[in-house]
């Protein structure tokens, strides 16, 4: 859990099949049924929260996929831009290289 009022989703997922463990254990202890039917009910209950617990991890990878494209577009956006600032840095770089030159050629004249 973090401390900024928002919950992890392992917590989340953690709490939800929590609930319904503890949800399908009571129902099954508290409701006169005969065995077969409570042993029925019982599985009609793992199968549910089996289903959830892999539409929840489903929807968990696609979201981390998804950020994954993300995190890969911003780098690559990043990659170019600080290409072109190196390649304008070499370029202005070479340019004051040729003027200190230049400007040292000539001031060797004079002398």
């Amino acid at each position: 859990m973090c401390f900024d009022g928002r919950y992890s989703l392992g917590s989340v997922v953690f709490t939800f099949f929590l609930g319904g463990m503890m949800g399908a254990a009571m129902t099954a202890l508290l409701t006169p049924r005969s065995g077969r039917e409570t042993r029925e009910m019982i599985s009609d209950g793992v199968n549910t929260a089996y289903e959830s617990a892999q539409k929840a991890a489903e929807t968990a990878r696609e979201r981390a996929n998804e950020m994954l494209d993300k995190g890969q577009e911003f780098a690559d956006k990043q990659k170019t831009i600080i290409a072109s600032a190196v390649a304008a840095g070499k370029e202005a770089m070479e340019k004051e290289k040729e003027r200190l030159l230049a400007s040292f050629k000539h001031k060797e004249g004079e002398v």
